[in-house]
């Protein structure tokens, strides 16, 4: 039983592919991280390959670009869409060892799988002390323009608007607002509606969105003005980043010119050792398709 474990635990949980088809590497990814700022990693939430993935990578960048003999010495950072703007205090407090993790995860509000996905990498940063920036708008004012619509911020203190992008923040392009309909047209034509008529508050919806993509990448930028030499590894739900689109968009127009990479993770791959180019090869620099677990 202990060698039939043992065998299991080392089965790789992800494949990694080049967007032609060619298998990839970890050491490829590192690699291609010296020419960029900022590597977005896109996940499904639920993804333990996913989750494998950015702790293999996090120290893998950390030890090739991070530490005191590094070749080109540079300060990574770890971004979280899982933690909003307004814990950063409390993030921070923690990291710099000033109050226990029970007062952190009480004060941030973290998400139900934190300890078993997030929380690693978490660890990870504060031993080694790598900045952890919360990148997301908090919800409630995401939640305020899916109800009432963008200009509904406009309403919001002065305080509560340092929280958010520069307002009137971005829209959504047309690449990604497509992408976006032909989502919500798909999960309420599978819910048993018929598709966009159904939502009469789709471009609020989508508002709401374009509002998380922006607060993410202008957390972005301002971590690359701040902190010098930063290499940022952005973690997020792959629809925010796939293809270059959502977030790395924003991010170009609030700080242009800034070198990116992005990795997608897909997770409902039918076979991890076969790469569909025609279905794969435009999600990102390198597509990584996730190995399910064994019952």
């Amino acid at each position: 039983m202990a060698q039939e474990t043992h065998r299991q635990a080392a089965v790789p949980a992800y494949r990694i592919y080049k967007p032609d088809g060619q298998p990839g590497t970890l050491d490829d990814i590192v690699s291609a991280l010296a020419r960029v700022e900022v590597v977005f990693i896109g996940e499904s939430h639920d993804d333990p390959g996913a989750h494998a993935l950015q702790r293999d990578l996090l120290q893998a960048a950390h030890a090739r670009y991070g530490t005191d003999t590094a070749a080109e010495k540079r300060q990574v950072v770890l971004s979280l869409e899982m933690f909003e703007r307004d814990v950063q205090l409390v993030l921070d407090e923690y990291l710099a060892g000033l109050i226990p993790e029970s007062q952190f995860l009480a004060g941030s509000r973290p998400w139900n799988n934190y300890q078993s996905d997030y929380r690693p990498l978490v660890e990870f940063a504060r031993v080694q002390r790598l900045p952890v920036v919360a990148a997301n708008p908090p919800r409630r004012y995401v939640n305020l323009v899916g109800r009432e619509g963008r200009d509904a911020l406009t309403r919001l203190s002065q305080p509560a608007r340092a929280l958010l992008p520069p307002l009137p923040y971005g829209a959504a392009s047309a690449d990604y607002e497509a992408k976006f309909r032909s989502l919500m047209a798909g999960m309420h034509g599978a819910a048993g509606g018929d598709g966009e008529r159904q939502m009469p508050n789709l471009s609020r919806m989508l508002d709401a969105q374009s509002l998380w993509d922006a607060g993410m990448a202008h957390a972005i930028a301002e971590t690359l003005a701040q902190v010098p030499r930063a290499l940022v590894l952005h973690l997020n739900g792959r629809f925010h980043s796939e293809g270059g689109l959502g977030i790395p968009e924003h991010l170009a127009a609030y700080r242009k010119g800034t070198r990116m990479l992005m990795v997608t993770v897909v997770a409902d791959a039918d076979d991890p050792e076969t790469f569909d180019v025609a279905r794969f090869g435009k999600l990102g620099d390198f597509v990584v398709l996730s190995v399910k677990p064994k019952p």
